[in-house]
């Protein structure tokens, strides 16, 4: 019996201790939030000091993902500012695109933006960064080594390269440098060649030049290349439809509240035999610019299947400098199609590549004529 009471006794301390450390934190009113609740537990009773930018950034991420939509996520302020640089195809730096470097030795300079301050100082591509301002970069992330690179106008950075086994220094001078949103090139057979990068900032302006820039040359057919292309603004995206389309509805977008709206093209319009290429990086605006000229039967797409991205975002900046974007409602080709529910455009010409070749055509290093699925573009513009 003494055996068994110390038993129950031993198990009803434990409970007093246990039930001692619960504490009533009482409510100001009944709209008290569970978030606002755990900070002031926090505030009152936690035995360090919390880094409250840190929590509050990880319960607003925590948010947003929990809304189960890949397609819309929470931004720090500092990542917030990197965004809006981004949309606006502008940045301030040296003008380099980088990786990380696949034996370890630093990170890669993979192109060289022309005209820009890194190519002013005689940086090429091929170079592997070693050490930015003499702080070796090897194993590091590469965000972080490019927010070291990046930073104030007319502020300079001293980047160390390995160059041919040597090690070459340059000191570069930041700069505010544009990102190219389209380009041209001439391709055998009269054929011109326009690659849109995304469809935001200027993006109009700069295909539409790039457009007639070829055609200018003599070009008698275009290929659009919209691979690796994340998208970007709607409004981008219609002009240039509506530049090349004739009469009709090009998009149509259905809001959360249920609005409806149509965007239509005017009756001028670009005919002459067109291709798109695009893959399964071409994501949103890029996936609906073919899709609507396939649609029309204004050009073939070739390349492989695309994401299927219909919903559409807006950003919302918070009052501390973060923001959020969120999906407020989804985008339909011309006939109606929703290119989520179909899970991406299929291209008419399938075209698979091996990775090394997806490479090099991601950093622009392939040859147009080298390209399996330019070569396929230019082989079915011959039927059109």
């Amino acid at each position: 019996m003494k055996k068994v009471l110390s038993y129950v006794l031993t198990a009803l301390l434990s409970c007093a201790l246990t039930l001692g450390a619960v504490v009533f934190v009482p409510r100001d009113n009944d709209s008290y939030s569970k978030l606002a609740e755990l900070q002031q537990i926090i505030d009152l009773y936690f035995v360090n000091e919390p880094d409250k930018e840190a929590m509050e950034d990880a319960a607003a991420d925590a948010m947003i993902a929990m809304l189960g939509d890949r397609w819309s996520y929470y931004m720090t302020a500092e990542e917030y500012n990197s965004y809006v640089d981004t949309m606006a195809n502008s940045y301030v730096g040296v003008g380099i695109t980088v990786q990380v470097n696949t034996d370890g030795l630093g990170i890669d300079v993979v192109q060289v933006t022309k005209g820009g301050p890194a190519e002013e100082a005689g940086i090429l591509s091929g170079d592997i960064i070693v050490a930015v301002d003499g702080q070796p970069v090897a194993g590091m992330e590469l965000t972080a080594v490019s927010s070291m690179v990046k930073g104030k106008a007319g502020t300079q950075v001293k980047l160390t390269m390995l160059r041919q086994e040597q090690e070459v220094e340059f000191t570069v001078t930041r700069r505010a440098i544009q990102t190219p949103v389209a380009t041209a090139t001439m391709l055998e057979g009269n054929v011109g060649l326009v690659r849109i990068v995304n469809f935001d900032s200027r993006c109009f302006d700069e295909t539409k030049a790039a457009i007639e820039s070829v055609i200018a040359q003599g070009a008698q057919s275009l290929i659009f290349d919209v691979r690796f292309n994340p998208g970007g603004y709607k409004a981008e995206l219609v002009k240039v439809l509506d530049y090349l389309l004739p009469e009709g509805e090009i998009f149509r977008s259905e809001y959360y509240n249920g609005k409806v709206a149509t965007d239509n093209s005017d009756k001028n319009c670009l005919e002459m035999p067109m291709a798109v290429l695009i893959n399964q990086d071409s994501y949103s605006a890029a996936e609906f610019f073919a899709a609507a000229l396939e649609e029309y039967d204004w050009a073939v797409t070739v390349g492989t299947q695309t994401c299927g991205k219909s919903y559409f975002q807006n950003c919302y900046r918070l009052s501390d400098g973060s923001a959020v974007n969120i999906s407020i409602g989804k985008y339909f080709t011309p006939k109606g199609v929703s290119l989520a529910d179909v899970g991406g455009l299929v291209p008419n010409v399938v075209v698979e590549v091996a990775d090394d070749v997806e490479a090099e055509i991601y950093y622009g290093s392939i040859d147009p004529m080298e390209d399996p699925q330019i070569l396929a573009a230019l082989e079915a513009l011959k039927n059109r």
